[in-house]
């Protein structure tokens, strides 16, 4: 057995020795930088690792991984090979040369052959409508996306997709890029991150090159700018960006964008901007519910070729809220127990497995200051400014909306409500309640953005 086919074959043991083994690694560490790592060549005595397109970034996220954890790979694998190596860290490119026949490399994508068209866009072949589940969370998003699928440039443009990490916003608009490729082979499509082409700004007005970065991205049919928010606050590149929107837009080219945010609740955004961005689709994508949980959980373990019982499927979707990556990290750490200990997963064993990742099982408490401080959030104001003395248009209907939350969430009296709220008499807040609460059958707005404040403050399970 040559080196490389003995450390691929102890290579899940390595990893997972590094999560319960070394206390330097948390949960979260481990889930984000180490467990995407790919298992790559074995070369001169250096072991080469193989990071992902979304970790690896412009070599951040590379000097991330090498800085923290390079002497610990080093450590544990001179452990378990009897042999000091080198380490290197390296983007995981789907050209890259695999060999895995000749027992020179690995790779899980190894029957991929992206076309060119792929691997100029910047795009994940595995992330597909085929891969993707779809669910009461974000069935308006994908609908969406086929759509501008069946017609860039002219339905939904821009597609403003938008929602918390880990739901699927990347693999959406890699996916539409992948079907527009397979439908329109002669369209250029181009996917990249907010970093990445506020990055290439920077460089480039450096090196007097800008000229040629409009040409690349003004020339595209198709562009997917990731993460919009990381631009904002940045002149030069929001300039770049807003100049190149308006040239494709106007050209009838298709904009797809992503945010945590929708567009008006990105701070300090150009107002240019956000009206251009306004003009198509504003869709969210919102953390996905039990029965599509278990689908996504379901679907991984597929993906893994892994046989566990569906109770504790059921479990880790009961437990695991947040987003995806958090629900396909716990099924891994489960895999693991059972790939390396071979024991059978059971309930009790998955819940010793994803112990660390498991939220206080004490609900949140709702107080009056945490709801004024989601309202002012929402609404882009300071949480002094709802409870100042002062009485501007601005401000009336967020103090309002404060003293109606208050009242429904909390057991507070209206005159405590008062006390929070700069001291208003129990006349002002019944009155302030009781205004909110009548106009809530006539005003849709009003009521949507009250649900959207109060999923902030009680979020989904």
């Amino acid at each position: 057995m040559n080196e490389h086919d003995k450390l691929k074959k102890i290579w899940e043991e390595i990893k997972y020795h590094l999560l319960t083994e070394d206390r330097e690694i948390t949960g979260a560490a481990y889930e984000t930088w180490i467990d995407p790592l790919k298992l790559g060549k074995i070369e001169n005595n250096t072991i080469y690792f193989l990071v992902p397109e979304e970790n690896a970034g412009d070599g951040v996220g590379i000097n991330i991984i090498k800085n923290n954890y390079t002497s610990l790979f080093k450590y544990a694998i001179s452990e378990k090979m009897k042999k000091t190596y080198n380490i290197e860290f390296v983007k995981d490119d789907p050209f890259y040369e695999y060999v895995e026949e000749k027992g020179e490399g690995v790779s899980s994508n190894l029957n991929i052959s992206p076309s060119p068209q792929v691997q100029l866009s910047n795009l994940n072949p595995s992330y597909t409508f085929d891969t993707f589940v779809v669910g009461p969370n974000n069935n308006l998003a994908v609908s969406a996306a086929k759509a501008v699928v069946e017609k860039p440039g002219y339905s939904y443009n821009p597609l403003f997709l938008y929602g918390g990490p880990g739901l699927g916003k990347t693999h959406l608009m890699h996916a539409i890029g992948d079907s527009i490729i397979k439908k329109y082979p002669s369209k250029i499509v181009r996917y990249v991150t907010s970093e990445k082409f506020t990055n290439e700004v920077i460089e480039l007005i450096q090196n007097g090159g800008i000229q040629r970065h409009r040409d690349i991205y003004r020339s595209v049919d198709v562009l997917l700018l990731d993460d919009i928010q990381f631009i904002i606050g940045k002149e030069s590149t929001q300039n770049e960006f807003f100049n190149s929107f308006n040239e494709l837009y106007f050209q009838n080219k298709a904009i797809i964008l992503s945010s945590d945010k929708p567009p008006k609740d990105l701070e300090v955004l150009d107002e240019r901007m956000r009206s251009r961005f306004e003009m198509g689709l504003t869709v969210d994508i919102t953390p996905p519910d039990y029965e599509t949980r278990m689908a996504i959980l379901r679907q991984y373990a597929a993906h893994l070729d892994f046989a566990v019982e569906d109770e504790v499927i059921q479990y880790i979707a009961s437990n695991i809220h947040s987003n995806i990556r958090e629900l396909e990290g716990a099924l891994n750490k489960v895999h693991a127990r059972n790939k390396l200990i071979n024991e059978k997963i059971t309930v009790a064993v998955a819940e010793d497995a994803i112990k660390d990742m498991l939220k206080d099982s004490e609900p949140r408490r709702i107080t009056p200051d945490l709801i004024i401080s989601e309202v002012a959030n929402f609404y882009g104001i300071s949480k002094d400014t709802i409870t100042s003395k002062k009485r501007t248009k601005e401000i009336v209907i967020p103090r309002k909306v404060s003293m109606y939350l208050c009242r429904e969430l909390t057991d507070s009296s209206f005159d405590e409500i008062g006390k929070f709220i700069g001291g208003k008499d129990h006349s002002t807040v019944m009155h302030g309640y009781s205004s909110v609460a009548g106009e809530l059958s006539t005003n849709p707005t009003l009521k949507e953005e009250i649900e959207k404040i109060r999923k902030k403050i009680m979020p989904p399970q």
